[in-house]
């Protein structure tokens, strides 16, 4: 049980929900990501456009200037580099630059010729499930049943993946806490979190600060690190293997003892 990944957030945006702007400045971004890394990050992922609840969408040339400083400098330093983006110009340009990653949280819709460019790189990638687009996902959230719906879009992003050429174990998927979901949709996904595991890619998890958490214990996004590591820790007990969060050393700490204690005899 101790095969997993902790994912860095490096967030190169002013207006990201709870560290917007902090890391805006390339240095300061690119020092982020090496202390994320030191204490334990095996990807970081970096993104250049806000995806929070009605964010306003960035065009592909200043994300680019936003972001391609950052991931050139930490692929340098030979960190393994995530591009968080739907953009295709973007991803082509951060994959040139040493990402070896895709993070998509449109899982390929935004731009369908991304499969290709992953396919054709040899990098890994990430599909999440979202409803609808981040300036509008949280307007009256419904599902039928919220896991099943989410493991049937995730199966058939997948498949147009494998298509597209992108070899199965390349693809990783991620359900998409707090993207055009409610607590309680959120909870149900957690709570049954081995459903979508049972696909059979490994699945990224990313709650970190979010705001259901803050809905449950009425605490604002800097407050909500141990909010975090509940859902983190339920997360790998229901088989979840990449972990994307913003204090990633807390958080290996916690999968660290969570994953002995699952692996005991």
């Amino acid at each position: 049980m101790s095969d997993f990944t902790v994912m860095g957030i490096v967030n190169v945006t002013p207006d990201s929900f709870s560290d917007g702007g902090w890391w805006l400045d390339a240095d300061a971004a690119v020092e982020h990501g090496r202390v994320l890394s030191a204490e334990g990050a095996g990807i970081l992922d970096v993104g250049g456009e806000s995806t929070r609840p009605g964010a306003r969408a960035v065009d592909a040339d200043e994300e680019l200037r936003r972001v391609l400083p950052v991931v050139e400098r930490l692929a340098a330093d030979g960190h393994t580099v995530s591009i968080d983006t739907s953009k295709l110009a973007v991803a082509r340009e951060a994959l040139a630059g040493g990402a070896r990653y895709v993070n998509d949280v449109t899982a390929f819709r935004h731009d369908p010729g991304m499969a290709g460019l992953v396919a054709e790189t040899g990098c890994e990638c990430c599909l999440m499930h979202m409803r609808g687009e981040p300036r509008t996902m949280q307007e009256d959230p419904r599902y039928g049943d919220v896991v099943d719906d989410v493991k049937a879009f995730l199966s058939e992003r997948a498949a147009f993946a494998l298509a597209e050429g992108v070899p199965q174990e390349r693809i990783q998927v991620d359900p998409g806490i707090g993207f055009g979901k409610t607590t309680t949709h959120n909870l149900q996904l957690l709570r049954r979190l081995d459903e979508v595991v049972a696909l059979g890619f490994p699945v990224v998890l990313g709650t970190s600060r979010k705001s259901f958490l803050g809905a449950i214990t009425g605490r604002e996004a800097g407050e909500r690190l141990p909010g975090t590591i509940a859902t983190q820790v339920l997360g790998l007990e229901r088989g979840a293997r990449v972990f994307r969060v913003h204090d990633v050393g807390p958080v290996v700490q916690a999968l660290q003892v969570a994953a002995a204690t699952l692996a005991a005899p």
